[in-house]
């Protein structure tokens, strides 16, 4: 009773009520705003809707937005004074209708005519100084991509002009440029003339830095890797890059670096560099469950990092995550667990910044790793349960170039995979598998976030090279490309394509143990949440029966249950290609329409696009500060896949419907 007393508190504690004798606003809508969107009008007024708890219910959580007559007055002039911001001089905000939708519920319409938007009819300059071609092209570049003639007049915009103007010049050695706009507008013609005055002064270099706010952070240290020597051409974009090559440290909360204008000389402008000092050491904990169609499994997490090891701007890292596997639970088969797998992440990090010169790192990372191979979604009685032992160190070097916009990781891989059993017998067959692989990584990011991107592009490509030492010899490459297009405010077109091949020197596909052993380390499986949400992880390419992952096999196939007995193989040719569109609900909640597409082939360079296995489906976005929880459902389309026998796997039915559940933390791509 006590536990439904406090239940029952909370519950209405979470309530909220219209206080007597006002009315709650449920909705407000704009009728005649043809060229301004509704939701910038609302954002630009007093009067807003009462918004709804997980976008469905009012009155919980969040108060009540009331009505008040006066201040929709007030909105009218408040609409108006947007539109003359955005270049409408004869836009007016006639009426503000309130209509009843029930018992102290109204509705709010505000009745707007545009008018005609006064257009920009010439673009004028003012210089007071020089400028040679190259600096004057560019200076008019950065004009032209804000604001040109026939333009509506934005009062944004002009601002924006002064910006960007003042900046292209800054990056050109101009440290004490200045611009300003004015304009003339003609209402009676709707036109306005906008002229820059631009004072661009003398051509300035770097002069000696200065740092405020250190702390205990080692001077030399945070010299190195601002990277600002006196002398060199002065440039807001390398300050902007400095400060960002700072933050991304993590020994600091802010920084801002900007030009000693008063104790400037002609032609040289000192800069001060202003450091908020953060936690150098820091320690989480946390922890996560999950269940999909392979297994269910519960496991902890915890880390500490330390940003200025032994001095030097050093980071440290040590992150370990063990973990309990409920065998052989999931979500293809419901049932109490009969064995508890333990499993664990180990992972050790160093970073030695400043590495051979000032912006190129050197790291080491050792892991031990022990994990559960489960790779079928049914659950076949008695069968082995295989695991690995995994200890893998990496050692490289990374650079980043034109900011961070490019990247390029180079690394030698040395892993050993020590087989056990979890339950039953392990197959004879199986060895002691040592990999050592080169590993170059280049990535060019021209998104505008990586967390939740809206425009831009994404070029990446892998490309390993195994056989310095070891048992796999191969060259290994995947190249990708993924790309954002808005659509609106609220809405993102994303897509995602990328091809993978192996060409393996001594070793190929098939039911040869040893070869099975190396293809699952080196070779390509799809599908699964972030590449074909309509299968399982590992759902898409060849099967195959062997005594590798289960000495009983023969047993297995004498049930008559084929099916069951199959595993997947792996590939050495891939391709996969997603397209989805993203779109923002309300507050944190979003959602997608997507389709996914992807092959795994056994032969070298070879794509089968004949059998897509295409599935389409949707999905649900919570955003938080470390990136969307998202759950996406998708249905394998009839029609678009291909099975040929036991030779591909066919995946399981949920509740008779072709389709697969997939829940994560970050968008797919």
């Amino acid at each position: 009773m006590k536990r439904l007393a406090m239940a029952l508190f909370v519950a209405q504690s979470a309530c909220t009520s219209i206080p007597q004798g006002q009315t709650s606003v449920d909705a407000v809508d704009f009728v005649g705003n043809k060229r301004v969107d509704g939701d910038d009008l609302e954002n630009k007024i007093a009067t807003t809707a009462t918004p709804k708890f997980v976008g469905l219910f009012r009155g919980i959580v969040y108060d009540y937005s009331l009505y008040d007559a006066h201040v929709l007055s007030y909105d009218l002039a408040r609409v108006e004074r947007y539109y003359r911001a955005r270049g409408y001089y004869d836009a007016h905000a006639r009426a503000g209708r309130v209509i009843e939708t029930g018992d102290h519920h109204v509705r709010v319409e505000i009745m707007v005519e545009e008018g005609t938007p006064v257009k920009i009819s010439e673009m004028r300059w003012n210089l007071d100084g020089t400028l040679d071609a190259h600096d004057d092209k560019l200076a008019h570049a950065a004009e032209k991509a804000v604001m040109t003639r026939g333009d509506v007049l934005e009062e944004a915009k002009l601002e924006d002009l002064e910006k960007k103007v003042q900046r292209a010049l800054a990056d050109r050695g101009f440290a004490k440029a200045h611009v300003t706009t004015k304009t003339d507008v003609d209402v009676a013609t709707h036109t306005a003339i906008v002229t820059l005055d631009v004072r661009p002064a003398e051509h300035c270099v770097l002069g000696p830095l200065r740092i405020v706010g250190l702390g205990v952070l080692p001077e030399h240290a945070v010299r190195r890797e601002l990277d600002l020597k006196e002398g060199r051409g002065y440039s807001r974009t390398e300050l902007d890059e400095a400060q960002q090559r700072l933050m991304d440290r993590g020994v600091v909360s802010s920084v801002v670096i900007a030009p000693d204008l008063d104790n400037a000389t002609f032609g040289v402008v000192p800069l001060v560099a202003k450091l908020e000092p953060t936690r150098l050491r820091e320690l989480s904990f946390g922890g996560g469950f999950e269940i999909d169609v392979l297994k269910t499994e519960a496991h902890l997490k915890a880390g500490w990092r330390n940003h200025n090891f032994l001095g030097d701007l050093r980071r440290f890292s040590i992150d370990f995550t063990p973990g309990l596997v409920l065998y052989p639970t999931r979500l293809s088969y419901i049932a109490a667990p009969t064995n508890v797998l333990p499993e664990e992440k180990l992972r050790l990090e160093l970073r030695q910044p400043g590495f051979i010169e000032h912006r190129t790192e050197a790291f080491i990372r050792p892991e031990l790793n022990t994990f559960p191979v489960l790779i079928q979604e049914t659950y076949v009685p008695e069968a082995a349960v295989l695991g690995y032992v995994e200890a893998k160190t990496t050692a490289g070097l990374t650079r980043h170039f034109f900011g961070k916009r490019l990247t390029a990781t180079l690394s030698h891989s040395v892993q050993v995979e020590w087989p056990f059993t979890y339950v039953g017998l392990l197959d004879p067959t199986r060895i002691t598998l040592v990999i050592s692989y080169i590993d170059l990584n280049l990535s060019l990011d021209l998104r505008d976030s990586a967390v939740r991107p809206h425009r831009g592009i994404y070029l990446a490509n892998d490309f390993q090279v195994a056989g310095l030492g070891g048992q796999p010899q191969d060259i290994r490459v995947q190249p990708e490309v993924r790309g954002y297009v808005p659509i609106g405010k609220r809405v993102t077109l994303a897509a995602r394509a990328s091809v993978g091949f192996v060409v393996p020197n001594n070793y190929a596909v098939g039911t040869d143990s040893r070869d099975v052993e190396i293809v699952f380390f080196r070779g390509f499986f799809s599908g699964g949440p972030s590449q074909n949400r309509g299968y399982p992880p590992r759902g898409i390419g060849p099967q195959g029966d062997v005594t590798l992952y289960d000495p009983l096999i023969n047993q297995c196939l004498g049930s008559g249950a084929t099916a069951q007995c199959a595993v997947p193989l792996g590939g050495l040719s891939l391709w996969e290609a997603s397209l989805e569109t993203r779109v923002q609900i309300a507050g944190p909640f979003s959602g997608v329409v997507f389709c996914d597409a992807a092959d795994v082939a056994p032969a070298v360079a070879t794509l089968h696009f004949d059998r897509p296995h295409l599935s389409c489906g949707v999905g649900a976005r919570y955003d938080t500060p470390i990136g969307p929880i998202r759950a996406d459902v998708g249905y394998r389309i009839p029609g678009a896949q291909v099975f040929s026998g036991t030779q591909e796997y066919v995946p399981e039915l949920i509740s008779g419907v072709p389709i697969a559940i997939s829940i994560g933390l970050g968008e797919a791509f």
